[in-house]
């Protein structure tokens, strides 16, 4: 008999260098699947959590996605880049004057007015869209990108550590010129679609001298964490079960065998809304599997995702 395809959600650490899409052909080819997928990506420059969906489980992403996030990171204060970040072309450098006028009462000022609900305008080398096209792929054609402000919610920016650090020196820079900058570690709670370089860039304008993202580590997306994380995918890499999963995420709503079935066929449970605890929850069967996402109905209940039965 052929073996069972795999299905599940693996947790990967990536490391940096490697692009998120990068991540994607790794497992394919080592988990002999093509039907693999990733809830959110990270940059090149990035480390830390990335969510894979395998097989049918690639169906829960969509519900992965959306979930806040955890970040650790490194703002450098006093440089600013192109693209927020340490891949891109230094535009500017702040004065070692302006740079000695920062103190730590300024940085937590900065932090606390980022802090909360906030309007944030996306990096100009983003993945958003602007007119049918990447704003990444328009500024690197040397278009301006416009992109309007996102409401986005902070529920953390702690600081860890504020030190200073000498910059290589520029052959062709003039004596006297900028010769030191300021880092401030940071760990950022936020929602999803927040972007930590724009925090860096932000809290470097408000302050007045630029500032850009040296290091950026993923350390949770919603319940999952990059320490359960694999750092190698390999044929035998242990895959989450989409039942849990899914409980994790959306609640869970237990089914019996009866009701399962009645689910999978596109039939309502009738009555059934009363015993939901949560909006979306998981269907489980009696045997632990995932039946679907299903929703409430007036006081019925109706399958809102099916995922295939396990072969």
């Amino acid at each position: 008999m052929p073996e069972t395809a795999p299905r599940g959600i693996l947790l990967v650490d990536k490391a940096g260098g490697m692009t998120s899409h990068d991540v994607v052909a790794r497992a394919r080819r080592a988990l002999g699947t093509r039907k693999i997928g990733h809830a959110g990506t990270l940059d090149p420059m990035a480390t830390g959590l990335l969510v894979l969906g395998v097989g049918p489980a690639t169906r829960l992403l969509t519900y992965i996605v959306g979930l806040d996030k955890t970040y650790e990171a490194t703002i450098r204060l006093g440089v600013s880049t192109d693209s927020d970040d340490a891949d891109g072309t230094v535009t500017d450098h702040a004065t070692n004057e302006a740079l000695a006028a920062v103190d730590r009462g300024g940085i937590d000022r900065g932090i606390a007015a980022l802090t909360g609900e906030i309007d944030q305008v996306p990096s100009r080398v983003s993945a958003i869209k602007v007119g049918g096209k990447r704003a990444y792929d328009l500024a690197r054609a040397g278009e301006e990108v416009e992109l309007k402000p996102r409401r986005v919610t902070v529920s953390r920016f702690d600081v860890r550590d504020v030190r200073e650090v000498a910059l290589e020196a520029d052959p062709g820079a003039a004596e006297g010129g900028p010769s030191r900058a300021v880092d401030v570690d940071v760990v950022v709670d936020c929602t999803s679609g927040t972007y930590i370089r724009a925090l860096a860039r932000d809290l470097g304008a408000d302050l007045g001298v630029g500032g850009h993202l040296t290091a950026l580590r993923r350390t949770r997306i919603g319940p999952f964490a990059v320490s359960d994380a694999a750092t190698e995918i390999a044929p035998d890499t242990q895959l989450l079960r989409d039942a849990d999963v899914a409980a994790a995420v959306l609640g869970a709503f237990d089914v019996s065998a009866e009701e399962a079935r009645d689910l999978r066929h596109g039939k309502r449970l009738l009555g059934a809304a009363a015993r939901l605890s949560a909006p979306h929850p998981a269907a489980i069967d009696p045997d632990g599997r995932l039946v679907g996402i299903v929703e409430r109905r007036g006081a019925d209940v109706k399958s809102l995702m099916n995922m295939a039965e396990d072969a």
